[in-house]
This record gives C-alpha cells, sequence and structure tokens, in this order.
C-alpha cells in the first residue's frame, strides 16, 4: 500500500473531499517516501513489533501514529519541534487521502495534530500574551485552581465508567499540580511515587514533588512541597481511580498509560488543554502554564523576577525578565488605574 500510495502521488487525484490535487513533483515523493521509513523506524524504536508494520493503516494506527509522536517529541526536548508537528499534519493528510483507517481513527490522528499545533510557536508570542491577559482578568485564574476539585466529584459520580472516571481523575491531579508546581510537560508525564511524589514526613505527611537536575532541562533541582488539598486529591486518585488504569500492572507512574509505560505527552497534553478550555474558556497548554505562574506572582510582586526564577527553575534571572519584562505595562497601568480610582473617591466623598 505504501509504493500504491506513492506512485498515486504522481497523478492527478481526488482528496475525501473530491478536491483535485495536482501530482507532487519528484523530489518532493522522495521526501515523502523518506518521512515515512523514518516514521516506522521510530516507531519499532518506541516498540512496535517490525513485523505489525505491514501497511500505512498498521502505520497509521492512533495508538502506533501516537507512539512515533511521542518519541520525536521525547527526542525533541521541552517542545516538539517543527518536523514533528508536521509529521502529525501528515498523518492526517495520509489516512485523509487514502482511506487506509475509518472515520474514527481519522479524528483521533486529527486530535494529535491539533494538539501538537498548539506548540508550534512558543515564547512570549502574542498567543502566549493573550492568555496572560485571560488569566490576570480578575475571576479566571481563580476557576482554572479550583477546576480539580470540581472535577474529582465529576470522577466519583462516574465510578460506574470505572475507567472514563479514572482519566477524569487523572487530568485534575495533573492541572492541580501544575497550578502549584508549574513544571514541564516532560516531567509532568514522568512523575513516579515514591520518587518524584514522595512524602518526607511520613504518610499523614503533605507530598513534595521533587525533580534531581539531571531529570531537569536545564540541569536545575526542582523541589514544590504541596498544599494540603492537593495531597488529599492525590491521595484519593491514587487509591480510588488509578489502579483501573493500570488494569493490573505494577508500576510506579503516578500518570500511567493504559497500555503500559507513563502517559503519552500528545495525548495528555490535549486532554489538559480541552477540559481546562471546556470548564473555563481558557485555552491554555501544559507549558503556558509557566507564563500563567510568572505573571500571576508578577501581579501580586511586582518586580521580583528573582521569586519567578526560582519557582520555574530558570538558571539565569536574566531569562526570567527576557520572558516577562513584558508584563510590565499591565503592572504599570493596574498601579496607575487604582491611583486615578483613589482620585475619584476623594471626589466623591468631596461632593457628598
Amino acid at each position: 500500500m505504501i509504493e500504491r500510495y506513492l506512485q498515486g502521488l504522481t497523478r492527478v487525484r481526488r482528496s475525501r473531499t473530491g478536491q483535485r490535487i495536482r501530482p507532487l513533483k519528484p523530489a518532493t515523493i522522495r521526501t515523502r517516501r523518506a518521512e515515512i521509513a523514518a516514521a516506522a523506524r521510530m516507531a519499532v524504536t518506541a516498540g512496535v513489533p517490525i513485523d505489525s508494520l505491514t501497511s500505512l493503516a498498521a502505520l497509521l494506527a492512533p495508538v502506533v501514529a501516537e507512539k512515533v509522536l511521542d518519541a520525536y517529541w521525547s527526542r525533541n526536548g521541552e517542545h516538539p519541534k517543527l518536523f514533528t508537528i508536521n509529521l502529525a499534519c501528515r498523518f492526517v493528510a495520509i489516512a485523509k487521502e487514502t482511506k487506509c483507517v475509518d472515520d474514527d481513527a481519522c479524528e483521533r490522528l486529527d486530535q494529535m495534530r491539533r494538539d501538537l499545533e498548539e506548540h508550534r510557536q512558543e515564547g512570549m508570542i502574542e498567543k502566549n500574551t493573550a492568555m496572560i491577559r485571560q488569566v490576570l482578568t480578575p475571576g479566571v485564574w481563580k476557576r482554572v485552581v479550583k477546576l480539580p476539585l470540581a472535577m474529582m466529584e465529576e470522577a466519583r459520580r462516574q465510578q460506574h465508567a470505572p475507567v472514563r472516571a479514572a482519566v477524569a481523575a487523572q487530568i485534575a491531579v495533573a492541572i492541580g499540580i501544575e497550578t502549584v508546581a508549574p513544571v514541564r510537560l516532560a516531567n509532568l508525564t514522568a512523575i513516579r511515587l515514591g520518587i518524584n511524589l514522595i512524602k518526607p514526613g511520613g504518610p499523614n505527611s503533605n507530598y513534595w514533588l521533587v525533580f534531581p537536575d539531571h531529570d531537569v532541562k536545564n540541569r536545575v533541582k526542582l523541589q514544590y512541597p504541596l498544599p494540603r488539598y492537593l495531597t488529599r486529591l492525590i491521595d484519593a486518585y491514587v487509591h480510588d481511580f488509578r489502579p483501573a488504569l493500570l488494569r493490573g500492572r505494577n508500576e510506579d507512574w503516578l500518570f500511567p498509560g493504559q497500555r503500559g509505560g507513563a502517559k503519552g505527552k500528545v495525548s495528555f497534553s490535549g486532554q489538559i488543554t480541552k477540559r481546562i478550555y471546556e470548564a473555563t474558556g481558557l485555552r491554555m497548554t501544559v507549558h503556558q502554564f509557566r507564563h500563567a505562574a510568572g505573571a500571576v506572582i508578577l501581579q501580586h510582586r511586582p518586580g521580583e523576577y528573582e521569586l519567578v526564577r526560582q519557582l520555574l527553575g530558570h538558571r539565569s534571572v536574566q531569562t526570567t525578565i527576557n520572558a516577562y519584562i513584558g508584563l510590565e505595562s499591565i503592572q504599570a497601568s493596574e498601579i496607575f488605574s487604582r491611583i486615578v480610582i483613589e482620585h475619584l473617591d476623594d471626589e466623591l466623598e468631596a461632593a457628598e
């Protein structure tokens, strides 16, 4: 089927919607062949049996495609590179053009693409600035902070469907952790009970979330004491919901995948973003929790970039200043607004 697909690229063809597609140049077809071959090799590296990759349908099966994209992302580091994002787009395009998988599988592939598209650009670009404006709007961040508790209650009401309830509880705990300890996605998915999530004061004490420097992107050790409400939330998830995701396996991942190992970054990131948006109207990726945390701190403690640096684990305070310096205009505007309101209050009192 792969050769038939590549041969078809040399001719005029029609998309699923009937749109006419022009033939591709030989150089483009060679690139497409190389992409497919590389994806197949990555699938084998990620644990997919080589003898199962007998067709495009096998390679584009959502469970295989996700392993490929996750493996590339892991190689890329904190953020997926353009190649990884574009590969997700390629998977969707091939699936739709060849009709080698059904509509449900196409939709799952397209969801992976959308999740990765959220990471196409990073840094304090307009997308992140717009998100921060929402976070700093009164009431919005409070809704995000309260969401994990509401989701856990929702999960308890769904215990007649144990796996669905467990996934809801899993997302609730992930959001809860990110609101208090905004770690990178690679660290979030890699949390292990007893190693990264510990109770130094004994079983009745609060959790600490810890990562040694060699497990952190910029080699800075991270330590976050977690509050009591979040400790209770995690304990409820670990004891009441997580076993449904383990399916009898003996693994120490806080967020296990349903087929073994840690939860995949692509699917987890998408689930978290989708749930926050549905509940609050705020579209925020896992990485953007870091931007939000910095903005919230600076709103309450203007100019304290060192505090933000320590929370986010930047090696240099200059890195923090470069990322958040643009927020000073927001803080200045808020301070000036309060001054104006004070003068307005004085005028109203004098009139009375």
